[in-house]
């Protein structure tokens, strides 16, 4: 291994290791969940995630600060998120390539919107509304550091409002990523939302959602197809919610018949939960028309309801370009309940001047 690569390998677990001994994945564990939601349509379309794809896409460098490259240059994206029960999330960005200096830049603000929420008296009366809203502000930059190797690091503040109550935290996300364009094969390790909270509701910090993920992506030579595969939550082996009446429930099962397993089975489940399967149909000229779907098994496993049928886990969507626009459609099926709808526009702005 060269210097180079055991330096960004030991850069890496440096900075990841102080979240590997204190986090934990289980869903309610972590305060400010919002910065782990799907930035774009596109990921909500890949099964709300993606680090391995390098392209023009700004939404990517939102995961993988490592993903950003000059071909972004100029690049304004615009993505909102239809969320469950009326909850309103979203996600702006912009691009900004320094070529003397070598590094792409990028600034972001993703926001999440609660909605009406009633305030009531001890007695039942509805008295007002209490206001409640999350913000992430996101500054990363990326440089290249070989003909197939970049790195990228994103600097994150997150601050949450409810009613007069207000709460704040720091995190950063680490990227390596390694392109091959030859064999259109790419693969990236990241780091997020390695941090803390600078200041709590309850004067109690608690932990926000690290995660250490893997991704491979690889187009084939004769279809255009690319397919990928993203490996998540690796620094925590057991990620299997804790519910006793599912005890029985351990096989690896991706459709919706009866299951009954034993401890081995269970292990097989609980891999299977690390990994999100996607791909994506590149077609037309420049690949102005996509077809997307993903596969994530941990929603799959955690969001259906027993004895009912259900699409819980699977994704699907579009993208067009029209002109000087890229217009991204994204759907997410979360649950019996309904699913999230994505939309994203972007384009360049240094097309009009």
């Amino acid at each position: 291994m060269s210097p180079l690569l055991r330096k960004i390998g030991l850069s890496l677990l440096i900075a990841g290791f102080p979240a590997f001994l204190f986090c934990q994945v289980n869903g309610g564990q972590q305060v400010f969940q919002f910065m782990t939601l799907s930035p774009s349509a596109r990921i909500t379309a890949l099964g709300g995630m993606q680090i391995a794809v390098k392209d023009t896409d700004l939404g990517f460098a939102a995961v993988n600060p490592a993903a950003l490259n000059p071909m972004m240059d100029g690049r304004l994206v615009f993505q909102h998120n239809f969320f469950l029960s009326d909850v309103q999330h979203g996600y702006v960005a912009y691009a900004h390539d320094l070529p003397k200096q070598g590094f792409t830049l990028q600034a972001g603000l993703q926001y999440l919107n609660y909605g009406d929420i009633k305030r009531a008296d001890e007695y039942g009366n509805v008295i007002g509304t209490v206001p409640a809203s999350e913000t992430a502000f996101t500054l990363g930059g990326a440089r290249a550091l070989s003909d197939r190797f970049s790195m990228g690091l994103n600097l994150r503040l997150g601050l949450s409002t409810l009613d007069t109550y207000k709460a704040s935290a720091l995190a950063a996300d680490a990227g390596v990523m390694y392109a091959d364009t030859a064999r259109r094969f790419t693969a990236a390790i990241v780091i997020r939302n390695a941090g803390t909270q600078m200041s709590a509701y309850n004067e109690i910090r608690e932990d926000i959602p690290f995660d250490l993920q893997i991704g491979i992506s690889k187009r084939l030579k004769y279809l255009p197809f690319r397919f990928s595969i993203v490996a998540h939550h690796l620094h925590q082996w057991d990620i299997r919610y804790d519910d006793p009446d599912l005890q029985d429930d351990d096989i690896l099962q991706i459709g919706d018949g009866e299951s009954s397993g034993n401890s081995g089975n269970g292990g097989v489940d609980n891999f299977f939960r690390h990994l999100v399967f996607n791909g994506e149909f590149l077609l037309g000229r420049n690949e102005s028309f996509q077809l997307r779907f993903g596969y994530n098994h941990l929603r799959k496993k955690e969001l259906s309801v027993r004895n009912y049928r259900s699409l819980a886990g699977f994704s699907g969507g579009v993208g067009i370009k029209i002109s000087r626009f890229r217009i991204d459609l994204g759907y997410a099926s979360y649950h019996l309940a309904g699913g999230v709808l994505h939309l994203g526009i972007g384009t360049n702005l240094k097309e009009f001047f």
